[in-house]
């Protein structure tokens, strides 16, 4: 009898409601508070049985004490990653004691917080440390994809994962006139193999409603680029919340004619065990 894949979201955040203990430094879309169990909650009421939280850099900076407190919490549920400065003078030791903590699975950076090159050492830095820590770097790089293959072409070693297709979404409705207009761009970001690509929040680039028909012209090519191997679904969890349901989220990859059984069971959580080398208990 085979195996059936667990499914896994790509991402998802978790936050407790401002206060003077653990203040935000600015806002994430979403709901004043989603905790940790309330995550579960809605993850167990549609058959998702694990994911990656990301701790929000708009809210908590740098500092993931709180995803660390909802893994310990629920350490059955959910894999760790945090974003880093990347510019720190300790970035590679910050990095390798990152991943030495229970639960941790990876990092993140944005490369949409300023104007860099690809030869910036800290960017370099952190990637190197990524590959030597055994952790995939995760990017924010909508808008900036050159710059990330061209940083994962400098760094073979290291497992680079885009961020929301590579593109651009939406906090509010409307999606934007042309959803896809870099797709180029993201497509030529498969040719380096050492990259991978988030297919989180994608439901929110449709101008159409559940279950978004209009977004698989586009995502298919995206599968072609990459392989499904190398595409980790996700729904971006609550930053999508003026744009759909959690439910919804989920769904609309599994009532889609787009997809065969094999494929929608890689893309839901086959692919991410694979590259991160975790899934949920």
């Amino acid at each position: 009898m085979a195996t059936q894949t667990l499914t896994i979201d790509s991402q998802v955040h978790s936050y407790e409601r401002n206060s003077s203990a653990r203040p935000w430094r600015g806002h994430l879309q979403g709901p004043d508070e989603v905790t940790g169990g309330q995550m579960v909650a809605a993850m167990d009421a549609v058959g998702v049985d694990g994911a990656l939280l990301i701790s929000p850099y708009s809210m908590y900076g740098f500092d993931a004490s709180y995803a660390l407190s909802v893994y310990a919490a629920h350490p059955n549920k959910f894999g760790v990653i945090r974003p880093f400065d990347w510019q720190s003078d300790t970035i590679a030791d910050d990095v390798a004691e990152w991943a030495a903590a229970p639960g941790v699975v990876g990092a993140r950076i944005m490369l949409t917080a300023g104007e860099f090159e690809a030869d910036d050492p800290g960017l370099n830095q952190i990637l190197a440390a990524g590959a030597k820590a055994g952790i995939p770097v995760n990017i924010m790089a909508s808008g900036k994809l050159p710059l990330l293959l061209d940083l994962a072409r400098r760094n073979p070693d290291t497992q680079i994962v885009i961020d929301h297709v590579g593109l651009a979404q939406p906090l509010v409705p409307p999606a934007p006139p042309e959803p896809f207009a870099d797709l180029a761009n993201v497509i030529a970001a498969a040719s380096a193999e050492n990259v991978a690509i988030k297919i989180s929040g994608a439901c929110t680039l449709s101008h159409q409603p559940f279950p978004y028909p209009d977004i698989w012209e586009s995502l298919t090519k995206v599968f072609d680029a990459f392989g499904f191997d190398r595409c980790l679904w996700g729904t971006d969890w609550t930053r999508a919340v003026d744009l759909l349901t959690y439910e919804q989220g989920v769904e609309a990859f599994r009532v889609t004619d787009q997809l065969s059984d094999a494929e929608r069971s890689m893309l839901m959580g086959g692919s991410l065990a694979k590259i991160y080398k975790w899934s949920p208990k």
